[in-house]
């Protein structure tokens, strides 16, 4: 059974006043031999202590073979059919090299990205799957918000580097709060790994603060912002996952990925999810004041509007998964 979140901060630096009291939101967890100090994990029985424990420690987790081959491969005809042009779903954002469209026309070998797919019904499945939607619950709590839909597919960049993305921290592109109930589901279309480009994570730093984000010297893709202050002393680990596995990750997690070394594409489906019972922020006079302009910039261009508001843009991706919609 889920319990009703109370929203109690519980920072970690308060674990040593609440001493071995396992928390969630507030509310104590009953039942258990082994107690969480749970900023970041709810208590729904789903997840073993062990599991609960390294989210909390880390920022992410990592599930193998959760997604089957034959959901995969029906999200990659879509992800075809999209780049061809056989369907057009409404408010799709395609991303690709133009510089090898004479090459190899409309086709997946020039599309490095289709983002909000909320209206893409195939694509869209991803969202609502039962195995990944009891996961995204552990961090959400039962009323859950799809708020920003991706479909990655990392072309060979062996020298211009220009799909790397620099670490950066997913809750600088979010005008939502709180962070702790938002999660990142990201699932392996393929293998991944240090070759291919696979996610590359710094363990812990999801209990840092939002940090200032911008585009690195050499600017490339639009969006694709990093920390303008890298800690190139923190460790990284390389997350290899085979097909199907899925990782979930907090939105303050530092992470990004490498190149793609190989002459192979390395595919892979999002989606971040929210607890409904989040809320809007105003970002201005904020380290994502920027970002909002950028993003209301491309809108107004994308659909010849004259001013957008960052809520309404976020209101138009989002769709209700599970539960009630509260206040997204």
């Amino acid at each position: 059974m889920v319990r009703s979140p109370v929203f109690t901060e519980v920072r970690p630096e308060m674990w040593g006043v609440w001493g071995t009291t396992a928390l969630t939101w507030g509310i104590p967890c009953s039942g258990t031999a082994v107690v969480v100090a749970s900023c970041y994990t709810l208590d729904n029985d789903l997840l073993t202590t062990e599991q609960r424990q390294f989210y909390e420690d880390n920022g992410y987790l990592l599930i193998k073979n959760l997604v089957s081959d034959e959901d995969i491969e029906r999200f990659r005809k879509e992800f075809t059919r999209i780049c061809k042009r056989e369907v057009k779903p409404p408010g799709i954002m395609i991303m690709k090299d133009e510089s090898l469209k004479s090459q190899f026309g409309q086709s997946e070998k020039v599309v490095n990205k289709v983002q909000d797919f909320q209206e893409d019904e195939e694509l869209f499945r991803y969202c609502t799957l039962p195995e990944v939607l009891k996961y995204v619950e552990c961090f959400t709590g039962p009323n859950i918000m799809a708020m920003h839909t991706m479909l990655i597919n990392k072309l060979p960049d062996s020298d211009k580097q220009t799909f790397l993305h620099p670490m950066h921290q997913d809750l600088h592109y979010f005008p939502f709060r709180p962070a702790s109930r938002i999660v990142c589901a990201w699932t392996a279309m393929e293998r991944a790994h240090q070759d291919n480009g696979c996610l590359v994570v710094q363990p812990g730093t999801h209990k840092t603060t939002l940090k200032p984000h911008g585009y690195p010297e050499s600017k490339t893709n639009k969006l694709f912002h990093g920390l303008l202050d890298e800690d190139e002393k923190i460790p990284k680990v390389h997350l290899v996952m085979e097909k199907g596995d899925t990782v979930f990750f907090h939105p303050l997690l530092i992470h990004g990925s490498g190149i793609n070394r190989t002459s192979g594409f390395r595919k892979s489906i999002s989606c971040h999810f929210a607890s409904s019972e989040c809320h809007y922020i105003d970002v201005k006079n904020t380290t994502q004041e920027d970002l909002e302009k950028e993003m209301q910039e491309m809108v107004c261009k994308k659909y010849d509007a004259t001013s957008v508001e960052l809520k309404d843009i976020w209101n138009f991706r989002a769709r209700l998964v599970q539960g009630e919609r509260i206040n997204l």
